[in-house]
């Protein structure tokens, strides 16, 4: 039997894809990331499934999707029967290192059945003994004051702070976990234990406010950060949703200078995370197990970062910027690879498969990601469509996400879950080749043709010369939710 690989997970918390160096970026700095390209394979056409963190996380670590299981809001987190594919690496041989950003058990339930050992960016915690009732979350105690000068001058629901002084106070967790991650990896080289882990290492940067400190934030040259897209006040047939998101952050005043500052410092977040993941390789590398590993860095959604003078993300839109996510990924030396940017459409379902083929044992549930072995090693052709939704039906309280008032910096967002109108309704968004379709149950649905508008500007539901390639959509989409609407359990009930 051949040897099983280690794994490691090195997560990002809401990084677009757009925001590498490699994918066309000339502004980001991103040299860990981009040198992987010379042993791995970056998927630029790589999809979420669904735009809010809980909801995808819940996604990724199981490989279903969200309306097969109901995860669809932030405030529903994973029951303890669900199938995990934390749960399944541990049950097959490896030893499971969870550091960082929870959003998918309970805090109050312990992860003796998830991990080994679970760092929390705060403390240590064996996670043999004791349970975690401090979980972390990703923005945690040390996200920076609001100030009144924020409340009025409308940076509040930018999220938007600049630069800070040190590493010391607001991202301060996310050092915390890489070294967590560095401490385990050396100590791991010095023991005489033949038993593969598996590290689930995620953090919480670019994730909004968008705030880093030097060297990274001045690094990033601002006359080359690339165009954001235009207002949404300026387009037509759009999501309802952004509309409303937009008339509460007050952005439309904005220059263009400041929406250039505030995307000049998302990309500073991103090549902090650049130089942390450097950090990693480089203990793999020295303690020898970089060869052994299979390396996987990606996002659990994107974010707006000024485009459609939009600050953030949202739950039931699919634009690129929140959609569309890194995946780069480095297979250990056993497996073949065709180092380069690969054009396939994958998704972030596709995880849990991918893994347990490279860990020699099959998942023991249904799921419905398939393993990107083939891809890696060449095949362009891995998938004829990728989706993604979100959103609720009318009435569903539940998954509206009240408590924020207007000082908080969600209130645009989370304001305008709770409208009864069509604002947070459901939707699911489907690739096929660059055409992307995304069907709304309380609105017009929306057509977007890629090669002619990258930016997904002009709806194009209603011309005429789509409309068969709309029917085909609609069929495909059909097939989806037959195929992934439900799974029967495994083992039977006794009688």
């Amino acid at each position: 039997m051949a040897k099983k690989p280690n794994i490691l997970f090195f997560v990002a918390d809401q990084m677009r894809a757009d925001a590498l160096h490699h994918l066309g970026n000339e502004a980001s700095i991103t040299p860990n990331i981009d040198n992987i390209l010379n042993e791995g394979v970056s998927f630029e056409n790589a999809y979420c499934q669904n735009p809010v963190c809980v909801p995808s996380r819940c996604s990724f670590l199981t490989g279903l999707y969200p309306h097969t299981t109901g995860h669809r809001t932030m405030h529903f987190l994973q029951r303890e029967n669900e199938p995990n594919v934390l749960k399944e690496m541990k049950n097959n041989g490896y030893e499971v290192i969870w550091i960082g950003r929870n959003d998918v058990v309970p805090g109050d339930k312990l992860k003796t059945a998830y991990c080994d050992e679970y760092y929390d960016g705060i403390h240590f915690t064996n996670m043999r003994d004791v349970t975690n009732d401090k979980p972390f979350g990703g923005h945690g105690d040390n996200q920076p004051k609001i100030t009144e000068e924020m409340m009025n001058d409308g940076s509040l629901y930018s999220f938007y702070i600049g630069k800070l002084e040190n590493s010391s106070g607001y991202g301060s967790m996310d050092w915390n976990c890489v070294k967590s991650a560095i401490d385990y990896i050396e100590r791991k080289s010095k023991e005489n234990d033949s038993k593969p882990f598996f590290v689930y290492c995620t953090i919480s940067f670019p994730h909004p406010p968008y705030a880093c400190e030097d060297p990274w934030y001045s690094m990033i040259d601002r006359s080359k950060v690339p165009p954001r897209r235009p207002n949404i006040q300026t387009l037509k047939d759009k999501a309802s949703m952004l509309y409303g998101i937009n008339a509460k952050q007050h952005l439309d005043n904005w220059s263009e200078d400041r929406f250039t500052e505030l995307r000049a410092t998302y990309l500073a977040m991103v090549s902090r995370f650049d130089h942390q993941f450097g950090m990693i390789v480089d203990k793999l590398k020295e303690t020898n197990q970089y060869d052994d590993t299979s390396i996987f860095v990606y996002s659990d959604h994107g974010d707006y970062t000024g485009d459609y003078s939009i600050c953030e993300k949202v739950q039931n839109c699919f634009e690129n910027p929140v959609s569309n996510i890194p995946l780069v990924i480095k297979p250990a030396k056993q497996f073949e690879v065709k180092p380069r940017v690969s054009k396939a459409l994958v998704e972030l379902v596709d995880l849990p498969a991918t893994i347990a083929k490279m860990g020699g044992f099959e998942l023991s549930y249904t799921q419905f990601g398939k393993p990107l072995l083939e891809t890696l090693a060449g095949n362009e052709t891995h998938k004829d469509a990728v989706f993604c939704e979100g959103g609720r039906i009318h009435g569903e309280e539940q998954c509206m996400e009240k408590g924020h008032g207007p000082e908080s910096p969600y209130y645009p967002r989370l304001a305008t879950q709770g409208s009864e109108g069509p604002e947070h309704t459901k939707a699911t968004m489907m690739r096929m080749g660059n055409i992307k379709y995304t069907m709304r149950l309380y609105e017009k649905d929306e057509l977007y043709d890629l090669d002619k508008d990258p930016m997904e500007l002009k709806n194009l539901i209603e011309e005429p010369e789509y409309q068969e390639t709309v029917w085909k959509m609609k069929e495909r989409l059909l097939q989806y939710f037959m195929e992934t609407g439900d799974f029967v359990p495994m083992g039977r009930d006794k009688r």
